[in-house]
């Protein structure tokens, strides 16, 4: 299932192209996590893929085991590359992002889905001000989030 959303930016007369996938975007055990998040973002010929998973259960498991240090959700930030049907992530190319990446705390999906949305929202302003090699780190975010 996709769901496509077209954004324009106030700043800039760039249209976003956003659109939400139901698979995860990243991590090896994402399959046995309960919480996914996919969204592929476009504008022109770039496009990023923000993912956001947690929640992780295995059949040996009781209770939910971390992803990673200290964490039980997680979001990351990678351009994409087309597989022959969809663009999904480019693992050798991940990006980074100001926005807060982890939670540590399990009853807290709510919170997973604001930290997708405040990611999404970042390259976003990025990439609506032209920023498409992600060499500044921010700065479009803090201009937009002014105007």
């Amino acid at each position: 299932m996709t769901n496509q959303h077209s954004i324009t930016s106030p700043l800039l007369a760039s249209t976003i192209q956003r659109t939400e996938r139901g698979w995860a975007g990243h991590f090896c055990g994402a399959h046995s996590c309960r919480f996914r998040r996919n969204t592929l973002v476009e504008c022109e010929d770039t496009r990023i893929v923000v993912s956001t998973v947690g929640l992780f259960e295995t059949s040996k498991s009781y209770g939910f085991m971390p992803i990673g240090d200290d964490r039980h959700f997680e979001t990351k930030a990678f351009h994409a590359v087309f597989d022959g049907r969809y663009w999904d992530a480019d693992f050798s190319r991940e990006i980074s992002f100001e926005s807060p990446w982890c939670i540590s705390d399990v009853d807290a999906d709510d919170r997973a889905n604001d930290q997708h949305e405040a990611v999404v929202w970042e390259i976003s302003a990025r990439l609506a001000s032209g920023d498409t090699d992600f060499a500044r780190s921010g700065q479009a975010f803090n201009q937009l989030e002014n105007n």
